[in-house]
C-alpha cells in the first residue's frame, strides 16, 4: 500500500530538493535530499543496512520544518 504523504517544506528554490515529507499515517518524516556518494564520506558511516542510503540535508530545512514532537 502506497504512502500517504504530505509536503512539510522545502529550502530549494525550485521546489525540488531538499525537502521533508510526513506520512500521515504513521507520521515518520521523509527526507529528500542529493544522495551521498563519495567513497570517503561513505567509510566514515556506522552500521549502514545494504537498504540504506544517506542524503545530504540543509540545517535550515530541518529547523523551519522538521516537526517538534
Amino acid at each position: 500500500m502506497a504512502r500517504r504523504l504530505r509536503m512539510l517544506g522545502t529550502t530549494s528554490k525550485d521546489g525540488k530538493c531538499p525537502s521533508l515529507y510526513e506520512d500521515l499515517d504513521t507520521g515518520e518524516v521523509l527526507v529528500q535530499g542529493k544522495k551521498v556518494t563519495e567513497p570517503e564520506d561513505i567509510a566514515q558511516l556506522k552500521d549502514v543496512a545494504p537498504h540504506e542510503t544517506f542524503v545530504i540535508v540543509p540545517r535550515e530545512l530541518l529547523t523551519r520544518f522538521a516537526p517538534k514532537e
